[in-house]
């Protein structure tokens, strides 16, 4: 099964090697009929801190990297290879 990539808006970075991620995503409300957006915001792995706040950025399911990091900011050099 391949790994799910999600894109999204970085909104902290002031841990060590971990920013999080605020990801979006639009659905249409089953009666109304209008579009719903809805947020999430994941802690994602950063190994050399070289993300910034409000930086797009995409990141992948991995193994566990802490009690709540299951996901690894995506570079550009990684996502030309997925």
């Amino acid at each position: 099964m391949p790994k799910r990539i999600l894109q999204g808006v970085v909104v902290s970075d002031k841990n060590d090697k971990t920013v999080v991620v605020r990801v979006e995503r639009r659905f249409a409300h089953p009666l109304m009929k209008k579009t719903v957006r809805r947020t999430k915001r994941y802690q994602a792995h950063d190994e050399n801190n070289q993300f910034k706040v409000g930086d797009m950025v995409r990141i992948i399911e991995c193994a566990p990297v802490s009690r709540n990091k299951r996901w690894a900011v995506v570079t550009d050099q990684a996502a030309a290879e997925a």
